[in-house]
């Protein structure tokens, strides 16, 4: 594994090629995201779920007649995609970004899927953008998602520019069912789950506030389960959408699909 350095003292991030997992970023010299740990990428900075996001109910799905079996966590599901400890070759540098690739071919998954994720510090923020395409055989089903931990004080607040709706869940598993959910008035609480959101997301809190912009991935994890940091996950679907089909997105060969996000610092 290797970290390469892009940016300079106003914006500056590393980013790690296991996992194409952002480690650090800071603006003015101060963090933004909560510094990782390349050992347990889904614990801080950023990490890169690829081809699902966060659980697949008991490892195991049906997709066109064939049963797969994924790699199971302690709970017995699938969690955080294949690729966090996958390592990427790095396809293009500049001054402030980094763009990498990564060529999946793994026996739990129906075909060979070719991933490029692209990080640039831009004035006021960083960009990610993902670039997803079937170089197999056969088609696929496909969630993107990324995982970042923001540092925030215990003041912090969400507020959402649209309507917020919480995925109904049994065992953190999404049954199907939305929930209307008013994020803005809500004030501190304990979240492991799961919205859909339409519209821009804003984190403030004492140590800074930050502005999420979205294409392509309505769905947001919110996980305060790290002290002093929220992971908000933006997310093409939810967590076991190889079952639930919400926000399952179906790639055939040849077929490139494109998501992205964008983060922006208001007050650092």
């Amino acid at each position: 594994m290797r970290c390469l350095e892009v940016g300079g003292y106003v914006s500056r991030a590393v980013i790690c090629n296991r996992g194409a997992y952002l480690l650090e970023w800071s603006v003015s010299g101060k963090d933004i995201i909560l510094p990782g740990d390349p050992d347990r990428p889904t614990w801080s900075g950023i990490a890169i779920m690829i081809p699902f996001a966060n659980r697949v109910r008991d490892g195991e799905y049906e997709f066109e007649g064939i049963k797969y079996s994924l790699p199971r966590n302690k709970e017995g599901h699938a969690i955080h995609g294949l690729v966090l400890n996958e390592e990427w070759s790095v396809t293009s540098t500049s001054e402030n970004s980094i763009s990498l690739k990564h060529v999946l071919n793994h026996p739990g998954y129906p075909t060979e899927l070719t991933s490029m994720v692209k990080y640039a510090l831009v004035e006021g923020g960083l960009d990610v953008e993902f670039i997803v395409k079937n170089t197999g055989l056969r088609g696929a089903p496909l969630v993107v998602g990324a995982h970042p931990y923001f540092i925030a004080s215990n003041d912090w607040r969400i507020n959402t520019q649209g309507k917020a709706l919480m995925c109904e869940t049994i065992n953190k598993i999404p049954t199907g069912k939305l929930i209307p959910f008013n994020l803005n008035i809500m004030g501190r609480r304990e979240f492991d789950d799961c919205f859909l959101i339409n519209g821009d997301i804003t984190l403030e809190s004492q140590h800074s506030a930050i502005k999420i912009i979205r294409q392509g991935m309505p769905y947001v994890q919110i996980f305060t389960g790290v002290p002093n940091a929220i992971a908000i996950e933006p997310m093409s679907g939810t967590p076991d959408a190889y079952h639930n089909g919400m926000g399952l997105t179906i790639i055939r060969p040849g077929e490139e699909k494109a998501f992205s996000f964008a983060i922006r610092v208001l007050r650092a």
